[in-house]
């Protein structure tokens, strides 16, 4: 087998492994607002235990991209892509960790009603699907033009996450005892707005594999 076919081999499987990852996370925040949305604190908490899936899928990236490195020793834009997968995991894991972050909340939510309805707050978790799917998707499939659509989801995010977090203000300011049900609302919406600019992250890290050139939005 040649030098080259070993490394292209290699690669698919690094890609393979990058969107095992990717989907797990995915499937990690939609448990989480769906634990939120139906107060399903077991659920909740059980998104602590897939973390740990993650973070051997981090490892595992992680080593196999080393291994490609030091023993292919490859050039120019084969080294770029996978110094770019190594950069990557980092943030695909913060997608999971955000996620059991917002689970644990959800475990430990006061109160057996929400203060306001969860609208907005679900709009988020299902863009924050959105963007990690396709963000991971843009590397995987060499698409710049995809990635620069997840760098513009971010600004309905971010609007996303202005209209929660203005909603629980006003919430907290006409009647005090909203105020700790309130705080992990908001949390959560941090936590989801968290995610979004990690998958910004990952898009801004295809751009650089394409053009070479790393450029933060």
């Amino acid at each position: 087998m040649s030098i080259r076919k070993i490394f292209e081999d290699e690669l698919a499987e690094l890609k393979k492994q990058l969107v095992e990852m990717c989907r797990l996370t995915e499937q990690m925040i939609s448990d989480a607002i769906t634990a939120l949305v139906n107060k399903d604190r077991e659920l909740g908490k059980s998104i602590g235990v897939v973390d740990k899936r993650v973070d051997e899928y981090e490892m595992a990236i992680e080593k196999r991209c080393m291994r490609i490195l030091l023993k292919q020793q490859p050039v120019a834009k084969d080294f770029r892509e996978v110094s770019t997968a190594l950069k990557m995991i980092t943030d695909i894991e913060r997608f999971g960790d955000q996620a059991t972050d917002i689970g644990d909340l959800v475990y430990t939510m006061p109160g057996n009603t929400y203060i306001k309805k969860l609208t907005h707050i679900t709009a988020m978790g299902n863009l924050a699907v959105k963007m990690v799917r396709e963000s991971v998707n843009s590397f995987i499939n060499n698409d710049e033009s995809l990635a620069d659509e997840v760098i513009a989801l971010d600004d309905q995010m971010d609007e996303l996450f202005d209209t929660v977090k203005s909603e629980l203000i006003e919430l907290i300011k006409k009647d005090g005892s909203n105020g700790d049900q309130g705080i992990e609302l908001m949390m959560v919406a941090k936590y989801l707005e968290r995610i979004g600019d990690h998958a910004v992250n990952v898009a801004e890290w295809t751009k650089y594999n394409e053009t070479g050139v790393h450029q933060k939005f």
